[in-house]
C-alpha cells in the first residue's frame, strides 16, 4: 500500500478546503437571497467546534469529525414548525428560481474557485507547455500504421492547435474514447509538415485504451524524453532490489547483458519480465558485479508488470529548447484560466457519458484510496503540482454534483425545475422513490471506485 500520514493530511486539507468553498456557495447566496441559515457545517457527525452567529438568525457554524462533505440546513416547513414571521424565508416558500440558484452556487463556487486557482498560478509562474515532440515508435501499433515516427512533433490534433504534451493525451482519450479516429499535424525533425490519421476501429480495443495508463502504450507511441542515468536513487525496504543486494547509489550498467540506456529502459525492462529472474551488471564503488533479481509480478490496472521496488536518482529535466514559457497578465491569465477549466469540465463530462455507455472503461472511476494517493504525491512534489490537484479535483466536485441523481444539487435542481413547471411541488411519494434511487446509484458508484482503490493500492 502505497498511502502514509503524509498522504491523509493532505487529502484531510484538500477535501476540506473544497467543501467548505462549496458549502459556502449555498451560504452566500442563500443569504442574498433572503433564506435563513440555521447551520453551516463542514463535516458531517459529532461537532468538534461551533460557533453561533449574531441575529437574527443566529445561524450555526460547525466543524464536525467526519470531514467527507458537508451542508448548509436552511429553515424549511417539511422539517417541523416554523414560526409564522419567519415563514416567508423557509426554503419552500422562496420561489423556485431562487432555490435553483441556491443549489447551483455549490458546483458553481468549486468551478469559480478552481478558475481563481489557475489563474492566480499562470500570473505568478507564467505558462510552462512541453513540446509534444514523439520519442519511440512501436513497431505495427497504430502509431506506426499512421506513419508516426520518432521525432515527429505534434503541432495540430483533428485541426485544433496544440500547445504541450497534456493537449495530446486528453485530445487522444477524447477520440479514442468516441469514434477511434485522430488527424494528427505533425512537423518532423527537419521542419516538414504532413498529416498521420491514427485509427483503432475496434470498439473493445477503443474501451481498453481508455483504462489507466493504458493510452499511449496501446497506441504504440510516447514522448520524448531526456536521458536520465540508470542510477538506483531509492532501494525500497521489503522488496526484490534490498533482497537481490541493490543499494542507493548503485549505477545499473546492463540487464541480462545488453546495455541499459537510462533509468527509463530500466523500469521498462523491468515491467516486461515480471515473475523472472534477471541479471544485472552495476557499476558500485568503481567496480562492477553482477546481481541476480528476481523480478515481482504485480497487476496493476489490468495488467501484469514487473516490479522490483527502486527509484531513480535523478528527476527528468528538459532542455530549454524542449519547452514553451510565457509570462502573462491578469486578463490574459483569467482567460486562459476559464478555458482550461471549460475544456476539462466538458471533457469530464464526454468521458462520464460514454463510461456510462460503456465505451469507457470503469476503471477511472477513483475513490477517496486513490484520491488521497494523488493528494499526498503532489503536494510532496511542491505547490505548483497541489494546486493543478486541487484545480482537477474542484472541477470534478463542481461536474459531479450537477449530476441530475436526486440527492446531488443536480437531482434536487431537477426537481425545483419540475415543481416550477407544474405549479405545485412533486408528491412525497415520488421524491421518496428518487431518493432511493439516487442512493442506489451513489452506492454503486462510490462501490466501483472502491473496488478500484482495493486493486491498485493491494493489486
Amino acid at each position: 500500500m502505497n498511502l502514509s500520514w503524509q498522504h491523509l493530511l493532505a487529502f484531510l486539507f484538500a477535501v476540506g478546503l473544497l467543501v467548505t468553498v462549496h458549502e459556502f456557495g449555498h451560504f452566500w447566496v442563500a443569504r442574498r437571497l433572503g433564506f435563513k441559515v440555521l447551520r453551516f457545517s463542514v463535516g458531517f457527525g459529532r461537532a468538534l467546534w461551533k460557533r453561533t452567529g449574531g441575529g437574527p438568525d443566529h445561524t450555526e457554524y460547525v466543524i464536525a469529525a467526519i470531514p467527507l462533505g458537508g451542508y448548509v440546513k436552511m429553515l424549511d416547513e417539511r422539517e417541523g414548525a416554523v414560526e409564522s414571521a419567519d415563514l416567508h424565508r423557509a426554503f419552500t416558500r422562496r420561489p423556485p428560481w431562487q432555490r435553483i440558484l441556491v443549489l447551483l452556487a455549490g458546483p458553481a463556487f468549486n468551478i469559480i474557485f478552481a478558475i481563481l486557482l489557475l489563474a492566480g498560478m499562470l500570473l505568478v509562474t507564467g505558462s510552462t507547455e512541453v513540446r509534444p515532440v514523439l520519442g519511440n515508435i512501436v513497431a505495427e501499433s497504430p502509431a506506426a500504421l499512421a506513419g508516426l515516427r520518432a521525432g515527429d512533433e505534434v503541432i495540430t490534433l483533428n485541426g485544433r492547435a496544440v500547445q504541450g504534451q497534456g493537449d495530446v493525451v486528453l485530445g487522444l482519450l477524447d477520440h479514442m474514447s468516441g469514434d477511434g479516429a485522430a488527424l494528427l499535424g505533425v512537423r518532423d525533425e527537419q521542419g516538414n509538415a504532413r498529416e498521420a490519421r491514427l485509427n483503432v476501429s475496434d470498439p473493445a480495443e477503443r474501451r481498453r485504451l481508455t483504462e489507466p495508463e493504458l493510452l499511449l502504450r496501446g497506441l504504440g507511441l510516447g514522448f520524448w524524453q531526456p536521458q536520465v542515468p540508470a542510477l538506483i536513487g531509492e532501494v525500497f525496504a521489503d522488496t526484490p532490489a534490498a533482497r537481490g543486494g541493490l543499494l542507493k547509489g548503485d549505477e545499473v550498467l546492463a540487464f541480462n547483458g545488453e546495455p541499459v540506456a537510462g533509468f527509463p529502459k530500466l523500469q521498462e525492462l523491468i515491467e516486461t519480465h515480471a515473475g523472472q529472474e534477471v541479471l544485472l551488471t552495476i557499476r558500485r564503488g568503481g567496480a562492477e558485479q553482477s546481481l541476480r533479481i528476481a523480478v515481482e509480478a504485480q497487476d496493476v490496472d489490468g495488467r501484469r508488470v514487473g516490479r522490483i521496488g527502486i527509484g531513480s536518482a535523478r528527476e527528468v529535466k528538459y532542455p530549454e529548447s524542449m519547452l514553451r514559457h510565457r509570462r502573462v497578465g491578469p486578463v490574459a491569465a483569467l482567460g486562459m484560466a476559464t478555458q482550461q477549466a471549460w475544456d476539462m469540465t466538458a471533457l469530464q463530462a464526454r468521458v462520464f457519458w460514454r463510461m456510462l455507455m460503456g465505451r469507457v472503461s470503469l476503471k477511472n472511476l477513483s475513490g477517496p484510496l486513490t484520491i488521497a494517493e494523488y493528494a499526498g504525491d503532489s503536494a510532496t512534489s511542491g505547490v505548483s503540482a497541489f494546486i493543478g490537484f486541487l484545480v482537477l479535483i474542484s472541477l470534478s466536485l463542481g461536474f459531479l454534483n450537477l449530476l441530475p441523481i436526486p440527492i446531488l444539487d443536480g437531482g434536487q435542481i431537477v426537481y425545483q425545475t419540475l415543481e416550477w413547471i407544474k405549479g405545485s411541488p412533486l408528491s412525497d411519494r415520488v421524491q421518496l422513490a428518487g431518493q432511493q434511487l439516487g442512493i442506489a446509484l451513489l452506492v454503486l458508484l462510490m462501490s466501483v471506485a472502491l473496488f478500484n482503490d482495493i486493486v491498485r493500492q493491494f493489486g
